[in-house]
This record gives structure tokens, sequence and C-alpha cells, in this order.
């Protein structure tokens, strides 16, 4: 039994940002203590599940506010385009 409702209010999803650097996207969780990288950004996204795989295993992720196998919510941080006249 969860007298206290926490249960309720653990969160489903990891938050992430990507964001594009000079040379390698880079990849923040706003979670969790996870930062990754990858030159393309497929090879970023496989590197955020991958990290955030291994920060949870083992521990018990309701410890981090989480259900067990929350999924990944990633945003992509752009530029705007230039104007081109």
């Amino acid at each position: 039994m969860d007298p206290e409702g926490t249960r309720a209010r653990l969160q489903h999803t990891v938050k992430a940002v990507v964001r594009k650097g000079e040379r390698y996207y880079v990849a923040e969780c706003l979670d969790v203590a996870v930062v990754t990288q990858g030159r393309t950004l497929d090879e970023t996204l496989a590197n955020l599940q991958e990290a955030v795989a291994l920060h949870l295993e083992g521990e018990d992720p309701a410890d981090f506010g989480l259900v067990a196998h929350p999924t990944i919510l990633v945003t992509m941080e752009l530029e705007p385009a230039s104007a081109q006249t």
C-alpha cells in the first residue's frame, strides 16, 4: 500500500534536451545526471538510451522519482534559420 500516494507522483518519462554543438550533438537529461554526445543525431540518441539505462541499472527508479522502465522524452533545441533575401 502507498499511503502517501508517492507512486502516483512518479514520472513515466526521463526528459532530455539535444543540442547541436560545433562538432557533436549533446544530449543532457533534466531529471537524472546523464550527459552524452554523438557525431550524428542517431548516434546521440542511442548513446542517450544506453547512458540512462546504465545510470538506472541496479538502482530503484523511485529514488529518482521515476517508475520502473521509464521512457525518454527528447526535445531538440534548434536555432532559427537565418532569413535569406
